[in-house]
């Protein structure tokens, strides 16, 4: 197991009783994924921790798998699941870099608040836009922290090393808009849904809806 996945493996239960930061942008970013969604659409999430959005999702589209890599997030979400008796969400412990799936095999991918997380965020881009179909969509909600706590960069490995945070990746809006372009998607909508607050400063989240050509 690496560092990251222990140390959200240790945050998992406090994590699971954290409410929402900003409950209105959460919301509007499930009305207008929705908007994407058909009844018959098979959907991967990547990062789901404990399964709160997957959930939410489930009666919008036939089948939603849901991973993550710390064991304890996906109990957590298993439980959640079956406490509320559904049916079209599999839950389990992967990561989006050991994942194999043949290409063209989703209808739509979500990846929430996780891209900022990967140690190559570019690699699981590309990987994500070989799963859809022609006219997919991948859709994304992330923290850039490039453009107002650049200076982040020089001790996210210090706290990493230390087991203070997991790893945390520093980039610009425009890093984050280049990556999904350059990997052959398009951007369909973007907004900015507000800010990350932390005790060490403010970053900006993108939410962000790409689209692969039909």
């Amino acid at each position: 197991m690496n560092a990251s996945a222990k140390f959200w493996d240790k945050t998992a239960e406090g994590y699971s009783r954290q409410p929402i930061a900003d409950e209105a942008a959460y919301q509007k970013k499930l009305q207008v994924t929705r908007e994407y969604f058909q009844p018959s659409m098979n959907v991967l999430e990547f990062g789901c921790g404990t399964g709160s959005t997957a959930i939410a999702h489930a009666p919008y589209v036939q089948h939603i798998r849901a991973i993550d890599f710390s064991s304890n997030m996906i109990a957590i979400a298993k439980a959640k699941a079956d406490a509320q008796n559904i049916q079209n969400v599999t839950f389990e412990q992967a990561s989006i870099d050991e994942l194999s799936v043949p290409d063209s095999t989703y209808d739509a991918v979500l990846g929430l608040n996780v891209l900022h997380l990967l140690e190559n965020k570019e690699a699981a881009i590309a990987k994500v836009y070989n799963m859809l179909q022609p006219g997919g969509v991948f859709i994304t909600s992330t923290v850039c922290m490039g453009d107002t706590m650049a200076w982040f960069k020089l001790i996210a490995p210090i706290g990493k090393a230390l087991g203070f945070f997991p790893l945390v990746k520093v980039f610009t809006i425009k890093d984050l808009e280049k990556s999904l372009t350059d990997a052959g998607f398009a951007i369909d909508y973007q907004w900015q849904a507000g800010d990350y607050k932390s005790s060490i400063g403010k970053a900006e989240i993108m939410f962000i809806v790409a689209k692969k050509a039909a």
